[in-house]
């Protein structure tokens, strides 16, 4: 049927049609702007979480983002600045220009220089668009917090935040990413994931005699080939054999960094908190990148042939000979769990045979767990987390020396056995770093 323009009623709903559509046509624009907005702020939440923003910038006991949390370096100590939108003492009245340039060049809305304790020189090569998506997610999504946090305590000369300028010139690389035409997008993802988002190198790089990371990049021989931070020992990310990640496949690295655990190694540490706060999140595409990324490393260390098992340490358990220093300590306090050939209880009660943390040249984070235990990772794939008790209580600076020296020689290991005086250095530090903590929550 035709419409007649001159009925009333087919004039009146021809009308009340291009109100409609004028109305659509102003409020889809709009509507598209809305539907934007929520996915930047969506995607800066995904950014902060694999970035692990909150785990620094939260003390013990405080408000979310609200920074305080104390970080210990050679240098002194600095304390996490608030980043919740509180415009008096977060980033609330910050542009995103001002945002960005604190994020990827360390430096204040006020011009304050930022210490490379906040990874800056790896978010320095993040892509705009991800410096945006933050800013939206932590203004939109962030509660305010009105906290001022202590100042840093640093030796002469670090006090001295003009010296940044200068070290920002010698080390800062803001190119971005390098790209790789014999790779896949899986790897180039990996890279920056890798090397800017998660900025790994940041605990895993050793650093020199400045601070600053010896290689940003698998250029660098350095990269991701272990390093102390807080006084414990960030394992080898490179394919060496034994200390790093060449015996692990690509599936197996993704399940450690999602779960904590696989049948190489179980989480413990400061690695527990990333796994919790962070990579447990990350998307299954980007922990397949990421996994990609690392399994192309070479190794840094030249370990070229696999761990082998050797049974002699499990049958003179079995039998009950404990003839090497240590072995009678192993046999009552870690056989339980870890069996007498040390294999343990795969993605449970982690190997000791075989592990890149017992090889590590560096024992500092096994004299940290059998000083003072440890918790796995708090992840949703399990149905809770696992407690490795401390043994510092029982046994003496010794005692736990022989216990790790005998752990670092036994089943074909072949670590160096550890000094008394390396525990009894270690204890006394924790202990201070334990009085400090309390005294830190006692004036909150």
């Amino acid at each position: 049927m035709r419409c007649d323009p001159n009925r009333p009623g087919q004039a009146v709903s021809r009308a009340w049609r291009k109100l409609a559509g004028l109305a659509l046509a102003m409020l889809l624009p709009a509507g598209l702007a809305l539907a934007a907005d929520a996915q930047q702020v969506e995607r800066g939440r995904y950014l902060a979480r694999i970035a692990n923003c909150a785990a620094c910038h939260t003390s013990e006991g405080g408000k979310p983002f609200a920074g305080g949390l104390p970080i210990r370096t050679a240098a002194g100590t600095l304390y996490s600045t608030n980043i919740t939108p509180d415009a008096g003492s977060g980033i609330g009245a910050y542009s995103l220009a001002e945002f960005d340039r604190a994020v990827r060049h360390g430096v204040a809305r006020d011009g304050k220089r930022l210490y490379p304790a906040m990874p800056y020189p790896s978010y320095a090569r993040l892509r705009s668009d991800d410096v945006a998506a933050l800013y939206a997610y932590l203004r939109a999504e962030v509660a305010p917090v009105a906290q001022r946090n202590p100042a840093p305590q640093m030796r002469w000369p670090f006090g001295m935040r003009g010296l940044l300028a200068v070290w920002n010139v010698l080390f800062l690389d803001d190119d971005p990413i390098r790209t790789d035409p014999a790779r896949d997008a899986a790897w180039h993802r990996g890279a920056y994931l890798v090397q800017a988002v998660a900025h790994c190198g940041a605990c895993h790089t050793p650093r020199g005699t400045l601070f600053a990371e010896k290689g940003l990049d698998e250029r660098s021989r350095h990269f991701l080939s272990g390093a102390s931070v807080e006084g414990w020992s960030a394992t080898n990310l490179t394919g060496d054999q034994l200390t790093g990640l060449g015996a692990w496949s690509r599936a197996e690295i993704a399940e450690f960094l999602r779960t904590g655990r696989n049948a190489h190694a179980t989480s413990f540490g400061p690695m527990s908190t990333v796994v919790s706060t962070s990579t447990q999140y990350m998307s299954p595409g980007d922990l397949d990148a990421v996994a990609a990324y690392l399994k192309s490393l070479p190794g840094a260390r030249g370990e070229k042939q696999p761990f082998r098992h050797d049974p002699a340490t499990a049958q003179q358990l079995r039998q009950g000979r404990f003839d090497l220093p240590g072995a009678r300590q192993y046999a009552v306090f870690c056989m339980p769990c870890h069996g007498a050939d040390g294999k343990g209880f795969a993605r449970v009660f982690p190997p000791l045979a075989g592990n890149p943390t017992v090889a590590d040249p560096d024992p500092a984070s096994l004299v940290n767990l059998l000083l003072d235990g440890a918790v796995t990772a708090r992840v949703g794939t399990a149905p809770s987390d696992y407690h490795m008790p401390g043994y510092g209580w029982t046994l003496d600076d010794q005692e736990l020396a022989n216990v790790l020296s005998f752990i670092r020689r036994s089943w074909g290991n072949r670590a160096a056995p550890v000094p008394e005086s390396e525990v009894a250095v270690r204890r006394k530090a924790l202990a201070a770093q334990r009085q400090a903590d309390a005294e830190t929550m006692s004036r909150r």
